[in-house]
């Protein structure tokens, strides 16, 4: 058995207080002690996004974040974009668009789409697609995501924070 390190961290605005071993990701925590399974292990090596969450506001890929390196900040899952049951304005957007194929991509893409959005909320066209770069998606061809995350730019709440320690 190897020797555990506690670990506090505030995820989706709860703060959750958890024993984990030197070598387990954020990934490990959020799906296998959270039970979060919303964030997808695609490739396990930082190559295709699918495992985006928000490290305090930005953008990481879960799979290559030491769960050590979580303690006492603040992380968003896909799980924490809806607001007392009412879809992210990207969610929508995402809907709207059609931009939902098998779903595999889609939460590291919103959260890739909600961080690029934090730090630039009016992008063109160019920065978007700058933006989602790291997420593979093997069902599009990226168009209907590109205009979703285009149509969530025009919605002022979606810049709006998401998690509050509750």
């Amino acid at each position: 058995m190897r020797d555990k390190t506690e670990i506090a961290v505030l995820v989706n605005g709860m703060r959750h207080v958890l024993g984990v071993t030197i070598n387990d990701t954020l990934l490990d925590v959020l799906r296998d002690h959270l039970g979060l399974t919303g964030t997808k292990e695609g490739c396990a090596a930082g190559d295709c996004c699918a495992c985006t969450v928000l490290l305090d506001g930005r953008p990481v890929n879960s799979c290559l974040v030491l769960a050590v390196e979580a303690d006492g900040v603040q992380v968003t899952t896909i799980e924490g974009l809806a607001q007392e049951g009412k879809l992210d304005p990207l969610q929508e957007a995402f809907v709207q668009e059609g931009a939902v194929q098998c779903g595999f991509c889609t939460p590291g893409m919103l959260m890739s789409a909600k961080g690029l959005l934090r730090v630039n909320p009016k992008p063109s066209e160019a920065e978007v697609r700058k933006g989602i770069a790291g997420n593979l998606c093997r069902c599009t061809g990226y168009v209907r995501i590109v205009r979703a995350i285009l149509r969530a730019s025009d919605s002022t709440a979606v810049c709006q924070p998401v998690a509050r320690e509750k």
